[in-house]
């Protein structure tokens, strides 16, 4: 039986135990797994966020990549281990940045919460819809801090637009338009890389094993065995806004048609139109991989006006007004500063970040009922 004194002394191990992360005036000691572009993204928003950190290991199956971060400042002195495991194996180390290929995201995660780390994820944080119900226990049963990269909800502009249609500004809210272009011929070329400072096996992981290829290692996005196509990783960050702004987040029914028009050689459709039904509102999606000209955002159309919304800003447009907005945002930071700073505040505070493993699962869930979609047919129901 507990008594007073015996739950106050409990109580008081699990404030110190959730609490041990850096201090004041201490430095965040920070892991790496997975040393790539987004990683160096994900590291300069890092160093713009006025917290002082240290990198103590970084870990990636490619040398140059765990090379080219031992050139920051931060990580003069740090560890290069291939294996992730020998980042979760440091004690010192408070936090672990994760931006690994798809397939790794849930077993990364799931072991550094395990070895007491709190975990920043990128999107999509699941790479299959039955990895949901595994990384929300291993968040869940932890005191771990875990923030999702769903970044718009640190992005200053992103949280006052959904406090303008969550107060009612746009009147009844029946559809949300999303969109993304991106040209991968033109900005994103594979490059070139030297296969013998590169792990391929381990790269695999627990994918098939199969011969190396540039396009796949550069461009896994779009092979179903380490990524999902534009559904997990575009789709994703608009579907999370909409889940935010529409306070609903698991889709009756989706609705997808899509093709490999431009690249034959990818798993992934490169040109896509989708369609998802939500109670009370239905929410579209359109894009397509060699075109860039109108980039990414979305529209929120309601009775009494349309709020525009991109990274770049947002403007609403009142109805019977339509040549000029009635009020008009820019983005002033890229929101991923925000979003990191945010993650380090609650690694202190030991409080929810602003991207809950909640909202992670439901925006992965929505594109995996996508892409599930794609491959029954065009059409996929959820499954309770």
């Amino acid at each position: 039986m507990t008594n007073r004194r015996s739950f106050l002394v409990a109580s008081g191990l699990t404030a110190l135990a959730s609490t041990r992360a850096f201090g004041a005036n201490e430095r965040l000691r920070l892991g790496i797994i997975g040393a790539g572009g987004r990683m160096g993204q994900l590291l300069n928003a890092a160093e713009n966020s006025g917290v002082s950190f240290e990198i103590v290991s970084v870990s990636d199956v490619y040398t140059p990549r765990r090379e080219e971060v031992k050139l920051r400042a931060s990580a003069t002195n740090a560890a290069t281990p291939v294996d992730f495991r020998e980042v979760l194996d440091d004690k010192s180390i408070d936090a672990v940045l994760i931006a690994t290929p798809d397939h790794w995201h849930v077993r990364t995660a799931v072991a550094a919460l395990s070895a007491g780390k709190d975990v920043y994820l990128e999107k999509p944080v699941t790479h299959t819809l039955e990895e949901d119900a595994t990384l929300r226990h291993a968040v869940r049963s932890s005191k771990q801090v875990l923030q999702c990269g769903m970044q718009q909800r640190s992005w200053p502009h992103f949280r006052n637009a959904v406090s303008l249609i969550q107060g009612g500004a746009l009147g009844q809210v029946p559809q949300v338009r999303t969109f993304w272009w991106q040209n991968y011929g033109r900005n994103w070329i594979p490059k070139p890389v030297d296969a013998a400072q590169l792990d391929w096996k381990q790269w695999l992981g627990g994918a098939p094993d199969q011969p190396f290829s540039l396009e796949v290692f550069n461009r896994w996005r779009w092979f179903w065995n380490f990524g999902g196509g534009a559904m997990t990783d575009l789709f994703a960050h608009w579907i999370d806004v909409t889940h935010w702004a529409m306070k609903a987040d698991t889709p009756s029914t989706a609705f997808v048609l899509g093709d490999n028009y431009v690249y034959p050689q990818w798993q992934c459709p490169d040109t896509i139109q989708a369609a998802f039904r939500y109670p009370g509102f239905d929410v579209v999606y359109e894009g397509m991989m060699a075109s860039s000209i109108d980039d990414g955002g979305l529209e929120f159309r309601g009775t009494e006006a349309t709020l525009k919304l991109s990274r770049s800003g947002m403007s609403v447009f009142h109805e019977g007004v339509k040549a000029n907005p009635i009020l008009h945002e820019e983005s002033f930071e890229d929101g991923t500063i925000p979003h990191m700073r945010n993650f380090f505040d609650c690694i202190k505070t030991r409080k929810d970040p602003n991207a809950p493993v909640e909202a992670g699962l439901a925006a992965a869930n929505a594109g995996h009922l996508g892409n599930l979609a794609y491959h029954s047919g065009g059409m996929a129901k959820h499954r309770a």
